[in-house]
């Protein structure tokens, strides 16, 4: 037995143990360098953007890939690119990061919230079914924390009510499901490249798809509605990607969703090293779950057998009952969670409500007088969304907590650290008398 830090015991987790995410190295501030000096900083033709999307859409095998100037951006050009407007839905899981649910809304369109598994805390395909009305037009499974949803019920669930599949992969850069790799299943997919994420350049995001209908329609959202087009790469000259080959005529609605070139550029290098420090990622995960899973009280995450995580947040569920404490989840989890980083670990919450509990979504705010979910469109208003279908989803953010930060993830650490992660948790749980 041993005092725990929050009580002025020893920390167990040295000041200055942990490595800052995102990683910048030479490399990457050559490629910045370059592209400051060739004096080309935008437009959808530079050669940073361009190879950007070359060489990501090789890196996943897919036939098209648009940069964005955001993850969220990106979806919203997937939605706009599907053609679901006013009155129509598509089906969201609760627990995921509230772009998932805005950017169908950006559309004028209603999401709708199904619960999520416990343990991989992704939709649960089973809670999808009952949510289809016919506005139904799409769902969006949400490979969450870098782990792959279960792909295969939702596809035949898609493809036999006739609905796009949209993934969101803003978190599973490198996960793979049955061998396929997130963002090769469904018929649209994207991915953030902010800078917390496994692939970080700051602020940006790719749309992938292999529809070529698709990939035009998303083309044209992101260029202001403009008749853009994949041929006109042949009517610009490369060291003057600003000037353009000929006109163009609005054709529909559409945002400025281009990146810059200096985002595409530190993209590129940080690309070269993803797989490295995904393996990074996996390591250090697997050695903290086998490290931890003995603890009474502690719940590692589950990574099915089918399934390659890239442990984009590493989450463990707390259970006071199994630890031998009486008391309510979020006091629990509020006391073991200031416990562990007393002792120097990182940790944080990352969300604390499901989405349709979070004010946006509860008030129904959108543009003004309940739209999108009154819309004149509808013969009558979407229904609100009932405790069965957030009830997981609220149960594991009461009671779960996220090794690593927003700073210093799980992916750029050694494992060291990760063993003195473990010898902490450990502490903390050993002394939970001293807590409670």
């Amino acid at each position: 037995m041993s005092v725990l830090a929050i009580n002025r015991g020893k920390k167990t987790v040295p000041d200055g143990s942990h490595k800052i995410w995102p990683i910048i190295t030479d490399e990457d501030k050559k490629m910045v360098m370059e592209c400051l000096d060739s004096g080309i900083l935008t437009g959808p033709y530079g050669p940073q953007i361009q190879g950007a999307e070359r060489e990501f859409a090789e890196w996943l095998g897919v036939k098209y890939c648009l940069m964005s100037n955001s993850g969220t951006a990106a979806l919203h050009m997937a939605v706009a690119a599907a053609g679901i407007g006013p009155g129509d839905e598509v089906i969201v899981p609760s627990f995921t990061f509230l772009a998932s649910a805005l950017a169908v809304m950006h559309n004028n369109a209603v999401p709708v919230f199904a619960d999520i598994e416990p343990d991989t805390f992704n939709i649960d395909p089973e809670k999808i079914e009952s949510k289809i009305t016919p506005r139904t037009r799409a769902i969006i499974p949400v490979h969450l924390h870098g782990l792959c949803a279960d792909m295969d019920p939702v596809l035949e669930i898609a493809r036999r009510r006739g609905l796009l599949v949209i993934e969101d992969c803003a978190q599973a850069h490198g996960a793979k499901y049955k061998g396929r790799a997130a963002g090769t299943m469904g018929d649209m997919a994207f991915f953030s490249v902010q800078a917390s994420k496994n692939l970080p350049c700051g602020e940006g995001g790719f749309f992938v798809t292999n529809n070529e209908k698709f990939a035009a329609a998303a083309n044209s959202v992101r260029l202001f509605g403009q008749n853009a087009s994949f041929d006109d790469e042949s009517l610009v000259d490369p060291l003057r990607p600003l000037d353009r080959g000929r006109g163009f005529e609005s054709i529909g609605m559409g945002w400025q969703y281009m990146p810059g070139e200096l985002p595409a550029a530190v993209t590129r290098a940080q690309l070269r090293k993803l797989d490295e420090r995904n393996a990074n990622a996996r390591a250090n995960g697997d050695f903290l779950s086998n490290a931890i899973k003995d603890i009474p009280g502690v719940i590692p995450p589950r990574i099915p057998e089918n399934r390659v995580t890239v442990y984009h947040k590493y989450r463990i569920r707390l259970d006071a009952a199994t630890a031998g404490v009486n008391a309510a989840p979020t006091v629990f989890r509020d006391r073991v969670l200031a416990a562990i980083q007393a002792e120097g670990v990182e940790a944080c919450l990352w969300e604390t409500l499901p989405l349709p509990l979070q004010k946006s979504f509860a008030s129904r705010v959108g543009y003004g007088r309940e739209c999108p979910w009154s819309c004149p469109l509808r013969d009558k208003p979407a229904a609100p969304a009932a405790p069965e279908d957030y009830a997981q989803a609220a149960a594991l953010l009461d009671s779960s907590i996220v090794i690593g930060s927003h700073s210093f993830p799980v992916i750029s650490q050694s494992i060291d650290t990760m063993k003195m992660y473990a010898e902490a948790i450990r502490k903390v749980f050993d002394n939970l008398s001293e807590l409670f």
